[in-house]
């Protein structure tokens, strides 16, 4: 009588279950008694049936880094006589560089530095001025909208006075570049020294905020969702806590680290953010591990996968070993029936079953490991 084909535990198989279209199939008892072959109907081994909480968990490798990376380009022609350092955090009015020994400084705001404001200009980044400003303590009864007027002109003078500039009253793109918040210094494009032209770049910065990002298979997307619950583990050992804040619309061949590995499996990019950020700590670019916590389903009973047989007709069924618990190899005896079961959700190795009179403790076949 031919052996058992049992079915391997991997996650394409695991997929393949799910859609019924696997082609192994689980003999009937030659007998018909429900497992009088021992020698033929024992399994290799065995393992218990488990009733517990089940999690569909994903784990994943990531890396520890900073989000949305960008460059800081000159604004105006001249020399570099000062720039910011790799590493280095800046925040609102901190100096980015200097050309020609005048700063350019960092305001927050998402419209870009184009041109010089000055009274009677109007536009979105009149409002960022104003609203930086204020944010500065020069804005007292600014109204915040976007008119640069005389009010405005006398906030960017005391301004200007407190850091050693010529009032002008006016801010051009040798003084000021907008940025969306806090940034964190990746490193130097220029150096001190160098002519700089508009539009050269001058630093290449990121968030300041540390994230995680990894990629994911395409059929275990639906896990990664915005909000989503994860537990990252860090260079150090330690763990963090965190939350998944975006997802990749685009799934992409994965290439490898160097670009010539041979996995192509499509596959999206996940980024987190940390509850606590303080916790994040490690080298720029560390490897990191992620877990993503799933659906859990509460007190089921489970089997490993490879425990699954299917039948012949359709449909998924575990060979119970009842009388000895024995397998083939063990040598104990024991009565081999197969009983079919209705499958839930599959995480950590394992499936949910439901049906056949299973209970806990029973005995079900698998292979040999």
């Amino acid at each position: 009588m031919a052996r058992k084909k049992w079915i391997i535990a991997s996650t394409a198989l695991v997929v393949a279950v799910a859609g019924g279209g696997l082609a192994l199939t689980a003999q009937p008892a030659a007998d018909g008694q429900g497992g009088q072959q021992q020698d033929e109907r024992l399994p290799p081994d065995t393992a218990p049936v488990v009733k517990g909480d089940l999690s569909n968990s994903v784990q994943a490798d990531g890396t520890l880094g900073h989000a949305r990376q960008r460059k800081i380009n000159a604004g105006t022609p001249g020399t570099l006589t000062k720039i910011a350092g790799e590493g280095d955090t800046l925040e609102r009015d901190d100096r980015l560089y200097e050309v020609n020994g005048r700063a350019v400084r960092l305001m927050y705001g998402t419209s870009p530095m184009y041109r010089t404001m000055k009274a009677g200009d109007e536009g979105d980044d009149v409002r960022q001025l104003k609203r930086n400003l204020q944010a500065l303590g020069y804005g007292a009864g600014l109204a915040m909208d976007d008119e640069f007027t005389s009010g405005t002109a006398a906030a960017v003078k005391r301004w200007q006075k407190d850091h050693g500039a010529e009032r002008t009253g006016e801010v051009g793109k040798g003084d000021i570049a907008f940025a969306p918040g806090p940034l964190r210094v990746r490193e130097a494009s220029a150096a001190t020294g160098d002519e700089l032209a508009p539009g050269k770049p001058v630093l290449t910065v990121t968030g300041s905020e540390r994230v995680v990002t990894f990629k994911l298979e395409v059929s275990e997307a639906d896990i990664a969702k915005k909000g989503t619950e994860v537990t990252v583990r860090l260079p150090d050992g330690s763990t963090a806590k965190g939350k998944v804040s975006s997802v990749g619309k685009t799934a992409e061949e994965d290439q490898g680290e160097q670009g010539g590995g041979q996995d192509r499996t499509p596959k999206i990019k996940v980024t987190v953010t940390f509850d606590d950020p303080a916790r994040a700590k490690g080298p720029d670019q560390s490897p990191v591990t992620v877990e993503l916590v799933g659906e859990t389903r509460r007190d089921v009973l489970s089997v490993p996968v490879n425990a699954l047989l299917a039948l012949p007709g359709g449909g998924f069924g575990v060979q119970v070993v009842e009388d000895g618990g024995g397998s083939r190899d063990g040598g104990s005896g024991g009565k081999v029936r197969e009983v079919r079961v209705e499958l839930g959700m599959f995480g950590e190795g394992r499936v949910e079953v439901s049906g056949g009179g299973l209970a806990e403790g029973m005995k079900v076949g698998v292979p040999k490991i």
